[in-house]
């Protein structure tokens, strides 16, 4: 192989060893592998599912230029790249017979590799979400402010965090990543999740974030209940997280927003967040054999 070529592996180490100065240099654009690569370090190469996740990088002239990673049955998720190295990223897994059900990038990636690859398979695109990428400017509290406060979620609120997951992945409409259990464990052991209670003590909303990776902390998830929703929960314990995030050291602090959810990117931009990309995710439909 080639020196400037895409280089792949199933080695996260390896990933890290040759790619991870560039996912640092730019760590609020970077942080969906950022994040997924220090959680497979952490807790093995299991942590997504049963198969071996995928990762691979663009070099060139002796340099890391773009990364790629995937945990099956996910979507691949791709830094920014040029169309050209696009068309030969498709055509490299085409060639070695992988099976994408989709693709998650930086809107511009994303549409070129979505006609790339159906260019090298015959598989079918189709739109499923578009986000956009926010970056915390200066935190402003949210006004009005509800009343209440906020608080890490502990032992006590396990059975309602496990609820709560169950109806978050059914809102946003995506199965669920990981068992309800062990999300809501994990969470409260590293203190990553924040609940916004009413005064007399009763939680209606939840705000997480990943680990801090690079001086990058994402927000997610945000939830509030249905019958709970339009009174400044979700913004209270949004800005808590933020505010939390910043004291801990984080010296960026990210979230993604659907951009179909006006209210939620409405919101997010009065409390401080600025926009830094859009991103879109394809899914894609394979072609069906003639005779079935």
């Amino acid at each position: 192989m080639r020196s400037d070529d895409w280089h792949l592996t199933d080695d996260v180490e390896r990933l890290l060893a040759r790619a991870g100065d560039f996912l640092r240099s730019r760590p609020a654009l970077h942080t969906l592998p950022l994040t997924v690569t220090a959680t497979l370090r952490t807790r093995g190469a299991n942590a997504y599912g049963t198969e071996a996740p995928l990762f691979g990088w663009l070099e060139r002239t002796g340099s890391v230029c773009a990364t790629f990673f995937r945990t099956p049955p996910r979507r691949l998720n791709l830094t920014p790249l040029a169309p050209e190295q696009v068309d030969r990223l498709a055509a490299r897994l085409a060639e070695l017979g992988h099976h994408l059900p989709g693709i998650n990038a930086d809107r511009q990636t994303a549409e070129a590799f979505a006609a790339a690859w159906q260019h090298r398979t015959g598989a079918t695109p189709t739109l499923r979400e578009r986000l956009r990428l926010y970056r915390l400017g200066t935190l402003v509290p949210p006004r009005p402010h509800p009343e209440g406060r906020g608080r890490v979620a502990d032992e006590r609120d396990r059975e309602q965090l496990v609820r709560w997951y169950h109806e978050f992945t059914a809102a946003i409409g995506k199965p669920a990543s990981t068992d309800a259990g062990s999300w809501a464990d994990i969470r409260i052991a590293s203190g990553r999740l924040t609940l916004w209670e009413t005064p007399d003590g009763t939680p209606v909303s939840m705000a997480g974030v990943t680990e801090s990776v690079a001086g990058q902390i994402r927000v997610t998830p945000v939830y509030t209940p249905t019958p709970l929703r339009g009174r400044g929960y979700a913004g209270a314990a949004t800005a808590e997280v933020s505010r939390a995030a910043l004291t801990a050291g984080a010296t960026e602090v990210v979230l993604f927003a659907d951009l179909a959810n006006p209210t939620s990117n409405a919101l997010y931009q009065r409390i401080g967040y600025l926009p830094v990309t859009d991103f879109a995710v394809y899914d894609f439909t394979p072609t069906t054999p003639l005779g079935g």
